[in-house]
């Protein structure tokens, strides 16, 4: 097993197998900062994991995906699993959508304990944000072991 195959299996372990993941997301903001530059909005969210993508189910009003609108680069961490890295932010549509069924029936399991509570899917603005990875850091015992993957070449990078 390759070093980039050692580190998609420490993700997996960490994220997956139908976990609820907190991550922090970050996008640019519309609005410029005092100074006129670009500026950053982080905010927390809960994200299922699958084969180099976090899905997360939002408003299309919200923020976040209004944001992801005019710029799809986004940030992440997974919040106390050292991992973190970048993505492109993707909306899937209304999680009605006959072609996002089978992935509303897993997001609906993995957020069973909150779903209902947080989302209404009558409303056609209830949608699924894909964050497909570009790129991650994943470290372990402080640092001293760290990988940097890079998923679209699929390799780790120096």
């Amino acid at each position: 097993m390759n070093r980039y195959e050692e580190g998609m299996k420490l993700i997996e372990e960490s994220c997956g197998n139908k976990k609820d993941n907190v991550i922090a997301l970050s996008t640019t903001a519309t609005e410029p900062s005092a100074d006129g530059f670009p500026r950053s909005s982080v905010r927390d969210v809960s994200a299922y994991y699958e084969d180099g993508v976090f899905y997360v189910t939002t408003s299309a009003k919200s923020n976040k995906m209004q944001q992801i609108a005019h710029n799809k680069e986004v940030a992440f961490s997974v919040c106390f699993e050292g991992i973190y890295g970048h993505g492109i932010g993707e909306n899937l549509g209304w999680v009605l959508e006959p072609q996002n069924a089978a992935l509303r029936t897993k997001l609906r399991e993995v957020f069973a304990d909150w779903y209902d509570d947080a989302n209404n899917e009558q409303d056609e603005n209830c949608v699924i944000l894909a964050i497909r990875i570009t790129s991650a850091t994943i470290f372990r015992d402080h640092g001293a072991l760290r990988y940097n993957l890079d998923f679209v070449n699929k390799v780790e990078v120096e």
